[in-house]
């Protein structure tokens, strides 16, 4: 009887196969349009379900810095994004399954992330909310989707405790997973016999159009993103200790080189966010009390001074990362980091006096397609001079951390955001203080880089719908890692133990006498 019935089973899911394929087969046929991708998209996430189930966390882990974008889903997210609503949605059936799944509480990080969130859906529902894929009037409701589940992000990671047997894997699926980014930058010296790959991996096109001035230089943003990804994982696998005193010399020179790789960007930024991450890492590390100082000073001046003669023979992308420097580049790499700054000081300047009218109620992410048909329509010369009518600030892509929260959510989105950024780092901090001894270098790693995050939004540039993730994402790293928050560890003295015995009172001795030998008395 049970072989029948397996039997029978078997044969279901074997008609069930074959029909599915056939029609899969009829419809590959046709011509690839939008609903046939999403029909593909959702017959393979069926299929793909059980994987989920099981290994939903490492693939949120693998995911969250992919560089690949869900073609199968409308607007096309980044692979990162769409983990992170499947796994937050696994994680919260399984919690309401069994007990025995249950998140990681961290209320002081919880309450400003969902007074956060609470702030975003008020200003999308007064400002709008629009969606070009619902086929809305207005466009902009991507950014509440990517801020929001930024946020979502950090509950999707302190869903469980990574164990420590799996924290160097876990480790290197977070970091390493941005080590594609480099993808995107092989369109440039690619076949067109190759370009399929991009349907999945995001590109950055050489030729941009920043502002309307055409950048002459090859910018290499997958280039960046990849070094800075690999350097991430070194210093939170190894430190700085591990890397330049542990006699292994293959792993500073792998240090240097990908640094150095990162610089061919052409990005002022990555220097900077270098510096910051390894100065904040050397000091949490206490290695300005060792013998390093004076050895990383005497190299740092001995690079500083090799730099004056070769700077204007390095790579074009090099000379422009470092043009922010006292040296002497080329005139194109100064001409050219010249006018992107001119830009971003014409534009903030030109926005500074909107953000009084959007104190109590943010602008949000509403964009007017109107707005877009003046600027780049015929006469988009004319209004283009104007530097708040430039396309990025329509787009409120401000590149400035502070104008990016103020105008689309006021003064309440700047206390949320505030007291998120706060609890944040003393919940990293505390971590890094009292942590497990194994996760020591892990957690000055992300001490460190949220820190130098956080002043590279404040003071150099930073859009907050991109860049939440990227907080949330180490926030929610550390959480996890440590299983909380780790306070200090209180010794308690123990008790004085006083002794109950009951003493017996002690036999009084006799008096002596007054003086000396007792006289006898008269006889009678």
């Amino acid at each position: 009887m049970n072989d029948l019935s397996v039997l029978f089973r078997s044969l279901i899911i074997y008609a069930v196969c074959v029909v599915l394929a056939v029609w899969l087969g009829f419809l590959l046929a046709g011509p690839l349009t939008a609903s046939s991708l999403v029909l593909y998209g959702t017959l393979a996430f069926i299929l793909f379900v059980p994987v989920l189930l099981r290994w939903h966390f490492p693939l949120l882990l693998l995911c969250w810095n992919f560089a690949a974008v869900a073609i199968f889903v409308p607007g096309r997210p980044t692979v990162g994004l769409t983990m992170i609503f499947l796994s937050l949605g696994i994680s919260v059936l399984q919690r309401m399954m069994s007990s025995e799944h249950h998140f990681i509480r961290v209320p002081q990080i919880t309450i400003p992330a969902l007074c956060l969130i609470a702030v975003v859906g008020f200003t999308a529902k007064m400002a709008g909310f629009g969606l070009h894929i619902i086929q809305s009037e207005s466009y902009g409701g991507g950014k509440y989707v990517y801020l929001v589940g930024g946020i979502l992000g950090y509950f999707a990671l302190s869903a469980r405790r990574i164990p420590p047997e799996r924290r160097n894997l876990y480790l290197g699926l977070y970091f390493l997973g941005g080590a594609t980014a480099v993808i995107g930058d092989l369109i440039n010296f690619l076949p067109h016999s190759f370009y399929y790959i991009y349907w999945f991996f995001n590109y950055y096109n050489s030729q941009q159009q920043l502002s309307g001035v055409e950048e002459h230089i090859t910018r290499l943003n997958g280039t960046m993103y990849a070094s800075l990804a690999i350097v991430s994982f070194m210093l939170a696998r190894y430190g700085l200790r591990g890397i330049f005193l542990s006699r292994k010399p293959w792993r500073w020179i792998v240090l240097v080189l990908v640094m150095a790789l990162g610089l061919v960007g052409g990005y002022r930024s990555a220097a900077l966010i270098f510096a910051l991450v390894l100065v904040i890492q050397f000091f949490l590390e206490g290695l300005h009390r060792t013998k390093l100082l004076p050895v990383f000073l005497s190299a740092g001046f001995v690079v500083a001074l090799a730099l004056i003669p070769l700077a204007s023979h390095l790579p074009m992308g090099v000379q422009r990362s470092l043009s922010f420097l006292p040296y002497k580049v080329s005139t194109e790499a100064k001409l050219d980091a010249q006018a992107s700054l001119d830009w971003r000081l014409n534009m903030w300047t030109a926005l500074l006096p909107q953000i009084p009218q959007y104190l109590l109620l943010g602008k949000g992410y509403n964009i007017n397609p109107l707005d877009y048909e003046v600027v780049m329509g015929p006469d988009a010369a004319i209004h283009s001079a104007f530097a708040q009518n430039d396309p990025l600030a329509l787009a409120e892509s401000y590149h400035n951390g502070p104008i990016s929260v103020l105008i689309p959510f006021g003064i309440w989105g700047a206390i949320g955001f505030l007291w998120f950024v706060i609890a944040a780092l003393r919940v990293l901090y505390l971590n890094y203080r009292n942590g497990d001894p194994d996760l020591r270098t892990i957690n000055t790693l992300l001490l460190a880089a949220f820190a130098a995050h956080v002043i590279m939004f404040f003071f150099i540039g930073g859009d907050l719908s991109t860049e939440m993730m990227s907080f949330c994402g180490v926030l929610g790293l550390g959480v996890s890692f440590n299983g909380g928050v780790r306070r200090p560890v209180r010794v308690i003295q123990p008790a004085r133990q006083w002794d109950r015995r009951r003493r017996l009172p002690s036999t009084p001795a006799a008096p002596a006498p007054a003086f000396g030998r007792q006289q006898p008395g008269p006889s009678r």
